[in-house]
């Protein structure tokens, strides 16, 4: 059986990225007391992440309070768990919380068939955020998508730093 954590009372729950422009590698981490699961992922699936939680919030009242974590900074040292493939999202009426579950990416045989040994050992995080500490991921989580590399005013394409070849101005 592979990885499995289950926070209920999530102490912070963040995204970073590191590395330049470009060549960033993305993480999400989860702490709760002395547990801290960290998890590569793409920078679009943060994104989609904070989308989703955004859009879910929209269709609720806006939180009384916004629970911050001390730091949105990765707790060291940063051990990825695992890499992020399937993302399970949802709100729990009951107790007001919305979920977030992170899968372990499957990998697939020659035939495109996901690997039968890799679905039964692949890794899960599931969580429960407040609303206010998923408004604060959600804030945090553009602002690192965002500082990525400029978009081109031509083709809006992602600049690099060393040149751009824009297929607008050839």
């Amino acid at each position: 059986m592979g990885v499995f954590f289950q926070f209920d009372d999530v102490d912070a729950f963040t995204t970073a990225a590191r590395g330049r422009p470009g060549e960033r590698i993305f993480y999400l981490q989860v702490r709760q007391g002395d547990t801290r699961v960290t998890v590569r992922c793409e920078k679009q699936q943060a994104a989609a992440i904070a989308e989703y939680l955004r859009k879910v919030m929209s269709d609720l009242p806006t939180p009384a309070d916004k629970p911050l974590p001390t730091t949105f900074e990765l707790r060291e040292p940063v051990e990825t768990t695992f890499v992020l493939g399937p993302i399970g999202l949802g709100y729990d009426r009951e107790n007001d919380r919305l979920l977030v579950q992170l899968e372990e990416i499957v990998a697939f045989d020659e035939n495109g068939e996901p690997d039968e040994d890799e679905l039964e050992d692949r890794g899960h995080v599931r969580l429960l955020l407040e609303r206010g500490q998923a408004l604060a991921f959600c804030e945090h989580t553009e602002m690192v998508v965002a500082a990525g590399r400029p978009a081109c005013m031509f083709c809006k394409r992602p600049m690099d730093p060393d040149g751009h070849p824009c297929p607008t101005m050839n």
